[in-house]
């Protein structure tokens, strides 16, 4: 049985997520957004309390926002960090964005290894697979777990929005794309984990995301 925590982190409210397997205790942490002291030390707590065991740190993009923990993440539980090529530049445009913002950064690491659809994601005994969803970033991808019927979207899918593409290498047809062919053609029933605000599920973004009325 795969579960799920979610951690609103960080002055953007972002959604960190941390996902286990029941049987293993193995863990992944998908987008480290913990921000300072207080809620690395909430993150810490939950994971000692479960007796976690955190195998993989992923991003589903470089966005600041979904990197703040990064550096914190890598450096106490040495996970096996996952990202997009296409996303990389931006794990260092992200200290001059931080600046930008007035906010503390830590630099992030690289990658141990790059995301790519053709490579299942492993979790104990559940098997995810990455989606390639470029629109928000020139290289996001969403995480999506078949038998669970679970789909962590990043900022491409949000309940009854979209991801804003006016940041750099955003495109506002690449993302509506993306949507269309690579997450609307999803079982209906898939329940998506969005990185801001609350879950959905794809049948209720198919009838009622405005983005896709007009």
């Amino acid at each position: 049985m795969l579960n799920i925590q979610r951690f609103v982190f960080s002055p953007f409210y972002e959604n960190t997520y941390l996902i286990w397997d029941d049987s293993t205790k193995d863990a992944a942490i998908i987008d480290s957004g913990c921000y300072d002291d207080k809620e690395r030390s909430t993150l810490d707590g939950f994971i000692k309390k479960e007796l976690l065991q955190i195998k993989f740190l992923v991003n589903t993009h470089c966005h600041i926002d979904h990197i703040f923990g990064n550096a914190y993440i890598k450096e106490k539980y040495n996970p096996t960090f996952l990202a997009s090529e296409r996303d990389l530049f931006m794990l260092d445009l992200m200290v001059d964005t931080a600046k930008s913002y007035g906010v503390e950064f830590t630099p992030s690491p690289k990658p141990d290894k790059l995301i790519d659809e053709t490579e299942p994601f492993i979790l104990g005994e559940s098997i995810g697979k990455f989606i390639f969803t470029p629109g928000h970033t020139p290289g996001e991808y969403c995480l999506y777990f078949e038998k669970e019927k679970i789909c962590f979207t990043g900022d491409a899918l949000f309940r009854r929005s979209i991801g804003r593409t006016d940041l750099w290498g955003g495109n506002y047809e690449t993302l509506l794309e993306s949507i269309r062919t690579k997450l609307f053609t999803l079982p209906d029933e898939t329940i998506i984990y969005p990185g801001h605000d609350s879950h959905s599920t794809i049948e209720e973004e198919k009838e009622n995301n405005l983005f896709f009325k007009m």
